[in-house]
């Protein structure tokens, strides 16, 4: 046994493959479900995260499955590897948990389990967590992401008010991407087409060009880190928007996996946070 200090472990669940579906062509929805998750409570927030847990191939691990147990007794390099995923849907009654997955072939982690996944499959996952809801207080609000910011994005949608104010922006690879989502009347949702365009470049084009409500606005901003740092210094510094404003954060990074994004993020958005505070200051 590791005499090492036990890591803090976030609440381990298990649950079971219900159904799967192709949403768009790139886009796989699994439906959890499970008589464990009938205890499972997913809070106030619309961005609530879990982070799904992989087992490594050809490693034992401890039965019954614990999380915790394998953190504190087995070496790093058999942990399981985890993938942070955003809660498409909870339906308490029928104790169904919905995440979609962004799928290309054999390319990832996640992607290709969720197109390999059948009804009883076993998944295990932890969290919930989250720090984002619709403020009521907020004379509108603004939404912008790519496909991984998509199932906060429209769990937001759908938790406004009938009377809410809402411009909404969102990049996906091109039309057959686009998905149908609950919103309220005065919600203005804008389809970007990537293409053959980096990713982000359509989505800071039509933030940075918008025409903003008058109004106090509330900003959920989220997706790839890059151009996640070029809208947060824009909605700063251009915009004039304070932190308390914002809800703005880079869910993944270009040429890295989670893992990878996962050691190095504090630090990027530390380093990203105080130069972009030091010009706001300045200015």
């Amino acid at each position: 046994m590791s005499d090492r200090p036990t890591p803090r472990t976030p609440r381990q669940n298990r649950a079971r493959v219900l159904r799967t579906e192709h949403v768009t062509p790139h886009v796989i929805r699994v439906v959890l479900g499970g008589d464990e998750l009938r205890s499972f409570s997913l809070g106030p927030y619309t961005d609530s995260y879990v982070k799904l847990v992989f087992p490594l191939p050809g490693v034992a691990y401890p039965e019954p499955f614990s999380i915790a147990a394998i953190r504190r007794d087995m070496p790093r390099d058999q942990w399981p590897h985890t993938r942070t995923y955003t809660v498409r849907a909870w339906d308490p009654e029928a104790g169904e948990l919905t995440i979609d997955f962004v799928h290309h072939g054999d390319e990832g982690l996640a992607g290709p389990w969720a197109a390999n996944a059948r009804p009883g499959d076993v998944l295990y996952f932890m969290g919930p967590g989250g720090g984002y809801a619709p403020d009521p207080a907020a004379d509108w609000h603004l939404m912008a992401g790519d496909e991984s910011a998509l199932p906060a994005i429209a769990a937001s949608l759908a938790a406004l008010p009938a009377p809410a104010v809402a411009r909404v922006f969102v990049e996906v690879a091109d039309p057959e991407e686009e998905q149908k989502l609950d919103a309220p009347g005065g919600a203005e949702i804008v389809w970007l087409h990537r293409g053959t365009a980096p990713i982000g470049e359509k989505l800071v084009a039509a933030v940075t060009g918008a025409a903003f409500p008058p109004g106090t606005v509330q900003a959920f901003v989220h997706g790839e880190a890059h151009f996640v740092k070029e809208l947060r210094r824009h909605l700063r510094l251009d915009r004039g928007l304070s932190r308390d404003q914002l809800s703005i954060s880079g869910y993944w990074r270009r040429d890295t996996d989670e893992d990878g994004w996962q050691a190095g993020k504090a630090e990027w958005n530390r380093r990203v946070e105080e130069e972009q505070e030091g010009a706001a200051d300045a200015g």
